[in-house]
């Protein structure tokens, strides 16, 4: 999943929210450097990855998109599912999406001091194209993909991949839906027992 579903499964608990919005920046043992509940947020991040990465329903999405994306299927199957919540985000929350995205944005900005560089960078990318809420549309995540695939090392086309969620748009949501339902069962136990 991406920064959108990382958030939201942070149960509104702000040094959660701030650890897993970082987290992809703080390598290794660095999470020890940072506030105990900033740390919990950082190893929240990292333990819904590990659950993502190894989910059957997940899984299937991935393998869909391998052929054509090799190691980059995941990233891409992380972007879709952030689409997927952010267009139906009034199933998940009462708070609008653009009110939940400024205040996420209020929080992190309030919190700067403690974010290192990239995450900084990417903060700031996020508040000046509406991240958040241009999810919601296919031309959104159409956007993040192309920035993306700009950015890789190698050819990624990952900004042809919208085309793959257009052609397969019900099955990839209800892949979505089967294991966000599973992803939020497991941030919320993860967090009672952590």
């Amino acid at each position: 999943m991406n920064f959108l579903a990382h958030l939201y499964l942070s149960d509104n608990d702000d040094q959660l929210m701030i650890g897993n919005f970082i987290a992809d920046s703080v390598k290794g043992s660095m999470f020890k450097n940072y506030p105990e509940g900033i740390a919990k947020g950082i190893k929240l991040h990292r333990a819904i990855d590990f659950y993502s990465d190894n989910h059957p329903v997940f899984l299937q999405s991935v393998i869909r998109l391998r052929p054509a994306y090799r190691k980059y299927a995941g990233v891409v199957v992380d972007i879709f599912y952030d689409h997927f919540l952010a267009k139906n985000w009034k199933d998940y929350s009462e708070k609008p999406l653009k009110q939940y995205a400024d205040e996420v944005h209020s929080l992190m900005m309030k919190n700067i001091f403690i974010m290192p560089d990239n995450s900084l960078m990417f903060l700031k990318y996020a508040m000046r194209t509406n991240r958040m809420v241009s999810y919601a549309t296919i031309e959104g995540i159409g956007e993040t993909l192309y920035g993306m695939s700009r950015r890789t090392t190698f050819k990624s086309n990952m900004e042809l991949s919208v085309n793959n969620l257009k052609e397969n748009y019900p099955l990839f949501e209800n892949e979505f839906r089967e294991f966000f339902e599973e992803a939020r069962m497991f941030a919320v136990e993860w967090i009672k027992n952590h």
